[in-house]
């Protein structure tokens, strides 16, 4: 594609690295960056929707990041319907439903059909949208496990969790193609199996160490960004403003599209399993840890 919208999300946006000489009270050019990109989607709003009332209360005030991007070659355009009418209810949604329509603010709207749409959960746990538990070793399970926050090693592997492969967003690489994410991830996942069926191994996990180490990475690198999250509007991505310490722990890896999956392609390279406890069917006394 071409110029597409994806392509274009961020082409102007700096790497969001940490900065040591920044100046406190100084806008920094992730957020300079980010208020252009902005001006220029409330200048497309200006361009698109001829009702100078309407355009202006379709104009988002807030981070680029705050919310889900999202594309669309006719939403602006329908605004300029005659039968389409912007209700802006403030924030508290709709008083009343009628069996002609909808009431906002005493008025009520007449409708020739109500759409619900609520959407689906996101950031939930994980148990509460799959319906199921994950029980590990000594009955631990992995809702208790990750109580305080999530803890992973590359964001596929938990401590206490055994031949266990977690494949998500969680501590691992983020991209908007996530297909390429969930293949990168999988062929890792192939590959520890594949070693482990070469080397007569029965158990694959992930040390308390090495699930320490990754943690502490994601925490560190996340940390970047935890000013922008608590300057945005409530949403999904901010914990609806309940912004804490837990919420860089159960974030993405932070780095460029690539940087997690070459992070895998090297310790596959290295051959060595490490911060993998590797068991065989043998006595205990002769496992063998890497």
């Amino acid at each position: 594609m071409v110029d597409d919208a994806w392509t274009s999300l961020t082409k102007n946006l700096p790497i969001v690295r940490h900065n040591a000489n920044a100046v406190p009270g100084q806008a920094s050019p992730l957020e300079l960056a980010d208020f252009a990109k902005m001006e220029e989607i409330r200048a497309r709003i200006d361009s698109i929707v001829t009702d100078p009332a309407t355009a202006e209360a379709l104009k988002p005030w807030y981070g680029y990041f705050c919310k889900r991007p999202c594309f669309h070659d006719e939403y602006l355009q329908a605004f300029n319907r005659d039968n389409v009418t912007l209700v802006d209810t403030h924030g508290h949604g709709v008083e009343q439903i009628t069996e002609k329509g909808v009431v906002v603010d005493g008025v009520e709207y007449p409708l020739d059909c109500l759409i619900f749409a609520t959407g689906f959960e996101v950031g939930t746990d994980y148990s509460q949208r799959t319906g199921f538990e994950i029980i590990g070793r000594d009955g631990l399970t992995l809702t208790d496990k990750w109580s305080s926050g999530i803890r992973t090693f590359h964001g596929l592997h938990v401590h206490g969790f055994p031949n266990c492969f977690i494949e998500s967003i969680a501590q691992s690489g983020f991209t908007v193609n996530f297909p390429y994410l969930i293949d990168t991830q999988s062929r890792h996942v192939a590959w520890v199996i594949a070693w482990a069926l070469r080397h007569g191994v029965t158990e694959v996990e992930a040390t308390a160490e090495a699930e320490a180490a990754w943690v502490d990475t994601v925490v560190q690198r996340s940390a970047v960004i935890a000013g922008r999250r608590e300057a945005c509007t409530p949403g999904y991505y901010n914990r609806e403003g309940q912004v804490s310490a837990r919420l860089q722990q159960d974030s993405f890896f932070f780095g460029n599209p690539t940087e997690y999956a070459d992070i895998l392609t090297a310790w596959r390279e290295a051959g060595e399993v490490a911060g993998l406890a590797v068991r065989t069917s043998a006595p205990a006394d002769q496992e063998v840890a890497s």
